[in-house]
């Protein structure tokens, strides 16, 4: 997971119905479609790094029960996990499913800090009592001192610490209510991670609901969405049933998320039994649930700033909603709304990536911020807080959408 572990639709395949599915050598058509848009081939130009070369480690590893070489499992674990192939390929091969059971299988077991940082993870007591500590060290400035004796780097803590940002130590309250007619009532889903460092986008998504008459209550008894946990081959049913469990004994209208990476996981939550389907069918993005249920009255405040939309991996080749956000934005009148360029390209992010790979995902950073800069934008929005944290910490200006739309809501 981190850099620090010490971790040796519609026509689409049903992999969850009849198994995995991988083609042999005679099926896949070699035809290079799912290269062009892999990030760690962009970076290497090498076929090891390709997807296709990759799912014939996977079904060493699954189908054949065969070892895998330390070269096979190096350029495995380089891949960031972005599944742009899975958008394009032929075959229609559940990667990202397929590289989860492949990681599984592997069972490799983390050492003491990997083990530390996934109790964090799992424990939101631990957590909650960490974070005064995180806000001392910052306010005290001593994080440069700290820096300089190189005890960060010896602990494999740099890349992490480096990344850190205020965070926000009030729980959030239990209910928002709407002041105005109420249409319903929603359930927010906070993540582990975003709780506490992405508080704003939070709370303006609260600010969003209540404006168009929903009343928003937050579970304390939620958790992590188990995404870190089962991209890093670690158990994660405990953390998948304790979100269907929460979440289904509420009285909602809708279950919503705001960072896609969180929304990904939840929206395969692999639980096929009645709770699993009730959770599934109330899950929803918060763009899509504002842009649906938007009132007509509701009119917000011009901007003429020029934006440019990121689209993360995890909304364009995962949940597949990214028109939502470019449609929310143009309730805002006069703003000049643009695609970035590449979006199909990963911007080295990848959940925990950052951190395991860093030297990787900052060479694909590097290209996503020359793509920032030549785009000539006043402001970046991206819909995954792991993407704004990962563009922001070398200088970027990159936000949730959703702070944008709740600045511009008229003063009540």
């Amino acid at each position: 997971m981190f850099d620090f572990m010490d971790m040796g639709c519609d026509e689409y395949y049903d992999s969850a119905a009849l198994g995995p599915y991988i083609p042999d050598a005679a099926e896949c058509m070699r035809c290079g479609i799912c290269v062009s848009g892999c990030p760690t081939f962009r970076l290497f130009q090498i076929d090891e790094e390709t997807p296709r070369r990759r799912i014939r480690t996977i079904s060493k590893i699954l189908v054949e029960n065969l070892p895998i070489s330390a070269d096979e499992r190096r350029h495995l674990d380089n891949c960031l996990q972005c599944r742009a192939c899975e958008t394009v390929c032929p075959s229609r091969m559940a990667y990202g499913q397929l590289f989860d059971q492949a990681q599984a299988q592997l069972k490799v077991t983390p050492g003491w800090l990997a083990r530390l940082a996934f109790r964090l993870i799992e424990n939101k007591r631990w957590r909650t009592r960490l974070m005064p500590l995180l806000a001392v060290y910052l306010k005290a400035g001593l994080q440069k001192p700290l820096r300089s004796t190189g005890l960060l780097k010896k602990l494999h803590l740099a890349d992490a610490e480096a990344l850190l940002g205020k965070p926000a130590l009030q729980a959030l309250a239990v209910s928002y209510l709407s002041s105005g007619t109420k249409r319903g009532r929603v359930a927010l889903f906070t993540g582990c991670i975003a709780e506490h460092f992405d508080r704003e986008t939070l709370l303006a998504a609260i600010n969003l609901l209540n404006a168009i008459g929903y009343e928003v209550l937050v579970p304390p008894q939620q958790g992590c969405c188990g995404a870190i946990h089962q991209h890093n081959g670690q158990p994660a049913a405990g953390l998948v049933d304790n979100n269907i469990a929460v979440f289904n004994a509420m009285d909602v209208d809708a279950v919503l998320h705001t960072a896609t990476g969180c929304g990904a996981m939840l929206s395969e939550y692999q639980s096929d039994d009645d709770a699993g389907q009730l959770f599934r069918q109330r899950l929803c993005d918060n763009n899509e649930f504002l842009l649906e249920h938007w009132p007509d009255g509701l009119q917000l405040t011009a901007s003429e700033l020029k934006v440019a939309v990121h689209e993360p991996c995890s909304q364009r080749n995962v949940l597949k909603n990214q028109q939502a956000v470019y449609a929310l934005l143009q309730k805002i009148p006069g703003l000049y709304i643009v695609a970035l360029a590449d979006n199909h390209i990963c911007c080295g992010a990848g959940g925990s990536y950052m951190l395991t790979h860093p030297g990787n995902a900052g060479q694909l950073r590097a290209l996503k911020q020359q793509i920032i800069t030549d785009s000539s934008v006043d402001l970046v929005v991206s819909g995954n807080f792991g993407c704004g944290v990962f563009l922001n910490a070398e200088g970027g200006r990159v936000e949730h959408p959703l702070l944008l739309l709740a600045r511009q809501l008229p003063q009540m």
